[in-house]
């Protein structure tokens, strides 16, 4: 099983858009309602679909090798940012803005802790 693509609520198609193509994503779908996004490393996709009202929830990950830097970039293009990159007690290194709607990004670096931090399960459950 792989994860295809999460998809976030937005209320404004071009707006969000263009904030997403702002942080570095390749937009491959475009719609009046809808829009796909596949990340720049890798092939997962990303994708919005309006709504009619602002429903953030969730915190959209994405990770980036060269966080610091790719922070400052962002910024520098107008993206503002809640937190900037900052080391955290569980060993990613993450920095949080909002997309025009709300939605909660958090960009990171975790390197071999994404996956096997000193306290992952061995081996890991599953059913």
């Amino acid at each position: 099983m792989r994860l295809n693509q999460v998809t976030v609520p937005v209320t404004d198609i071009p707006r969000a858009v263009e904030f997403y193509l702002m942080l570095g994503l390749k937009q491959i779908v475009a719609s009046e309602d809808y829009a796909r996004f596949v990340c720049p490393d890798g092939d997962a996709t990303f994708s919005i679909e309006k709504v009619g009202a602002a429903m953030p929830g969730v915190v959209v990950y994405f990770e980036c090798d060269e966080l610091d830097a790719r922070v400052s970039m962002l910024e520098a293009r107008g993206i503002a940012f809640e937190s900037r990159p900052a080391d955290q007690r569980w060993l990613w290194r993450e920095a949080h803005c909002r997309d025009p709607d709300g939605n909660r990004i958090c960009l990171y670096f975790a390197g071999k802790n994404r996956l096997r931090p000193p306290w992952a399960l061995d081996p890991p459950r599953q059913y």
